[in-house]
């Protein structure tokens, strides 16, 4: 028993959950951030260009390489940026009612309204029938890539993609609103980020399971992610921007 209740305090003490009333009521509120981030967190590991980036690098020289590369850059980069914007966003007090989070809701409501712009745009830029799907022109040299430029590749793409900024900016807000410690922060922010993480890895795994066998696989998920691309942003957008528009309006 003393050995059960020691270790029952050290993991507490180590979320932080001594510091709120009760550890039943820290628990669940580090469970509410989670559920609130995990729709942002989807909105990244699902998102094709992310993903595309990974299949190319293994049609690469050094195929598997490059792309474990790329994720460990993409990991970082992600979670940079969205620890970086929970400091800033900590540093305010988010709790209903005060001027701080009226603010936060009007940002909520600037980004739902960004994401509907961006949801069109997409939409609009959808290839029709018989025209050959287009991708960025950074990704033409990806072939040519080595581990360290794959690497910074994932840092600059997990941190500075417009559409994982976005949603770090969201679930900064969520995660800061709700009264958390620095470390249950730190466990929301973990969660986020291996969800996040996740699309962008399914490729790699792929290749390390199937071998050589997983060329064709990888070559008709790139097939339809490029097909797709504009189409399945667009509806993740559109989604994402009713959701934070509502949220946004419920905090004004």
């Amino acid at each position: 028993m003393g050995v059960r209740r020691t270790a029952t305090q050290g993991l507490a003490r180590w979320t932080g959950a001594t510091r709120v009333p009760g550890t039943k009521k820290g628990v669940r509120r580090v469970k509410g951030a989670i559920g609130d981030v995990l729709p942002f967190a989807l909105v990244v590991t699902i998102s094709p260009i992310n993903i595309i980036a990974a299949i190319v690098l293994l049609f690469s020289k050094r195929p598997v390489v490059n792309a474990a590369s790329y994720v460990v850059g993409f990991v970082v980069g992600v979670a940079a940026m969205l620890g970086a914007l929970v400091a800033i966003a900590g540093t305010v007090d988010l709790a209903a009612g005060t001027g701080t989070a009226t603010g936060a809701g009007g940002i909520r409501i600037a980004l739902g309204v960004a994401l509907l712009v961006a949801a069109i745009a997409k939409f609009r830029s959808a290839p029709k029938a018989g025209e050959p799907a287009s991708l960025p022109k950074w990704m033409d040299g990806l072939a040519m890539f080595a581990p360290v430029k794959s690497l910074g590749l994932g840092v600059l793409i997990g941190a500075l993609n417009p559409k994982n900024i976005a949603m770090a900016i969201a679930a900064a807000l969520s995660i800061a609103s709700v009264g958390l410690t620095g470390g249950q922060q730190v466990v929301v922010v973990v969660v986020y980020v291996v969800l996040a993480v996740l699309g962008v890895a399914a490729p790699v795994v792929v290749a390390l399971v199937l071998g050589d066998r997983s060329q064709p696989v990888l070559a008709s998920w790139k097939a339809w992610l490029e097909r797709n691309n504009p189409v399945v942003m667009g509806v993740l957008f559109l989604v994402f921007s009713v959701v934070l528009v509502g949220k946004g309006i419920a905090a004004v």
